[in-house]
C-alpha cells in the first residue's frame, strides 16, 4: 500500500473518531451538526482519493492539515498553554484528562496523515 492510501485511510479513521466523539459528547446542536458536516466532507474527499488514487490529493491534505490545527489548538487549550475560551468545546462532556488524551491522539493521527499525503520529490 502506498503512502497516499495510508494517509487517506488515516483521514478516514480520524473523521470517524471525530464524528463519533461529536455525536456522543458535544451538547450544542449547531456545533454537533457543523462537526458532522465537516467530517462528512473530509470523509468524502478521502473516499474519492481511495477510489481514484491518481487524482489530486491536495484537498485531502488540506483537510488533514485543518484537523491538525484544530487538535493542536485543542491540546494547547486543555494543557493551559493558551486561553481560547473553547474549553467546553474541546472537553465536551468528558473529564479533562481523557479529553486531553483524545486531542493528543487525533493531533498525532492528523500529523501523520499530512506527512503521508504530502507529495515527495522524485528520486533519481
Amino acid at each position: 500500500m502506498d503512502r497516499t492510501r495510508v494517509g487517506a485511510w488515516a483521514v478516514v479513521v480520524l473523521v470517524v473518531a471525530q464524528a463519533l466523539a461529536s455525536l456522543v459528547s458535544v451538547d450544542a446542536d449547531g456545533l454537533r451538526g457543523t462537526g458532522v458536516l465537516l467530517n462528512a466532507a473530509a470523509g468524502a474527499s478521502a473516499v474519492w482519493l481511495l477510489l481514484r488514487p491518481g487524482r489530486n490529493r491536495w484537498p485531502l491534505t488540506a483537510w488533514a492539515a485543518g484537523f491538525f490545527g484544530w487538535h493542536a489548538v485543542g491540546l494547547a487549550t486543555l494543557a493551559g498553554l493558551v486561553t481560547t475560551e473553547l474549553d467546553a468545546v474541546f472537553t465536551g462532556s468528558w473529564p479533562r484528562e481523557p479529553a486531553t488524551a483524545y486531542q493528543a491522539v487525533l493531533l498525532t493521527l492528523a500529523g501523520f496523515a499530512v506527512h503521508l499525503l504530502l507529495p515527495r520529490p522524485a528520486r533519481d
